[in-house]
């Protein structure tokens, strides 16, 4: 109850400094101005030396937004070392048209706030500070702060930890660019899906050809590639490339009406698949067409089609090779030949998922402390999304535990028009973060290694 006090003799400046970061537009993707993203570094430099931190870096890569690195030791020879993650930069924030008000200027709703980037990821670099402030700049461990400012984007600093191991040596780490899978439900999030994108291209004709002269036996570009895609998925929606992990979903997950809701699916659409949702969206693959090039409708001629091409976006279980599961698929394609048509298939980008170890102290001290901060036992969760940096911190320091939990929760809008935080989230992580560290100084003290 005491560390609950004093975290709420804290919510008032730390809501204030959340609004001031969440005003700056630091959209770190080409084409928008860089002036926000260095406001928004500098701001955070300033207020990680207001909370007592003394040794504060700036990490320079090419082409990359400036990282902070920052550093507390640990206060006796017998304390672990915590580093905590999160990122200063948000996506760009769409249609505004959507927005219910200006994207960039902080609104208050029911129990929170409105704009782009609050929640993702701005409210976990809050409730960072918070734990720092409810210390006075002195926790019980030493700690590592990495605030990264491209992770929507993406950049050099992905890969960049194993090459400075030292720099990012720690017992365990706290990536918090996530949280709760609803409000009021402590959550840690223990396996991230990976990711992986193929084209495929069909070629039939030199050029288009009167659909009427010679529609029925000159071949259809357009047909040709539905076709193919067509073969991606069985007559229940399941992914059926072969090699493609999926097994049992053992954690929490959403109800069938929360997800209806969350994803805006049509009254009377079923959801596509079998199975529970956690093994669709989690422990399981999933092949969606993110682009098609083909003649728009509007302005169709009647024409057979000479060329269509698509995106897909594959999604696959955190342990299987990214390569491995990116090869099932242009595999499958490539052995197709729809109508004796052969495609065209180009794999592109990869990135690897992640799955925690659940078992050591820092995930003991973690449960309790989320149990602290909300009342109730900690759920486990996975999600189909990915945090690069992941697993590059992960290999700087292999013998770290790695915690995923935050003051986001799955009903923010993350990523989405009227994006939101509610204060309850950010106050609960806050209280975690605190019962964290002590918890974790205190089993590291005790020697619980086990």
């Amino acid at each position: 109850m005491e560390l609950a006090a004093v975290v709420d003799g804290l919510m008032d400046g730390l809501v204030a400094d959340l609004e001031r970061l969440a005003a700056i537009p630091s959209v770190a993707f080409p084409g928008f101005p860089a002036e926000p993203v260095h406001a928004a570094h500098d701001l955070l430099t300033g207020l990680l030396r207001d909370a007592g931190v003394e040794r504060i870096e700036r990490i320079d890569l090419p082409d990359t937004a400036p990282v902070i690195f920052a550093e507390i030791p640990p206060p006796t020879p017998d304390a672990p070392t915590v580093l905590l993650y999160s990122h200063y930069d948000v996506q760009p924030p769409g249609d505004e048209r959507l927005w219910l008000s200006p994207p960039f200027e902080p609104t208050p709703v029911e129990g929170g706030l409105r704009a782009r980037g609050i929640a993702d990821d701005k409210s976990n670099v809050i409730a960072h500070l918070g734990m720092l402030r409810a210390y006075g700049g002195r926790p019980p461990v030493g700690v590592k702060i990495v605030f990264e400012g491209q992770e929507e984007y993406g950049s050099a600093f992905d890969t960049y930890p194993p090459t400075d191991p030292e720099r990012f040596a720690c017992d365990a780490m706290v990536v918090a660019d996530l949280g709760n899978l609803r409000p009021g439900t402590p959550t840690l999030t223990t396996g991230l899906r990976g990711a992986a994108e193929v084209v495929v291209e069909v070629r039939t004709l030199r050029e288009p050809r009167h659909s009427g002269e010679f529609g029925g036996a000159a071949p259809d570009a357009l047909l040709t590639l539905l076709t193919a895609l067509s073969t991606l998925h069985d007559v229940h929606g399941d992914v059926a490339v072969d090699g493609l992990r999926r097994e049992e979903w053992a954690g929490a997950t959403y109800t069938e009406d929360e997800f209806r809701e969350l994803a805006g699916v049509v009254e009377g659409v079923p959801l596509t698949g079998s199975g529970s949702l956690g093994e669709r969206l989690w422990s399981g693959p999933a092949i969606t067409v993110v682009g098609v090039d083909a003649p728009g409708v509007d302005h169709a001629a009647s024409a057979v089609v000479p060329y269509a091409r698509a995106k897909l976006n594959l999604r696959f279980h955190p342990l299987q090779d990214p390569h491995e599961a990116q090869g099932r698929l242009v595999d499958h394609l490539r052995a197709l030949r729809p109508f004796g048509v052969p495609l065209t298939v180009t794999p592109g980008d990869t990135g690897p998922g992640y799955e925690a170890a659940t078992g050591g102290p820092a995930y003991r001290a973690a449960r309790d402390a989320l149990a602290r901060a909300w009342g109730g036992e900690a759920s486990y969760v996975a999600t189909g999304g990915s945090i690069p940096l992941v697993n590059g911190l992960a290999r700087a320091a292999p013998d770290a535990e790695v915690l995923l939990f935050g003051a986001q929760d799955s009903m923010c809008n993350l990523h989405a028009p009227n994006e939101r935080v509610l204060f309850s989230e950010l106050r609960g992580t806050v209280v975690a973060m605190c019962a964290f560290v002590e918890n974790y100084a205190a089993a590291f003290r005790a020697g619980d290694a086990a």
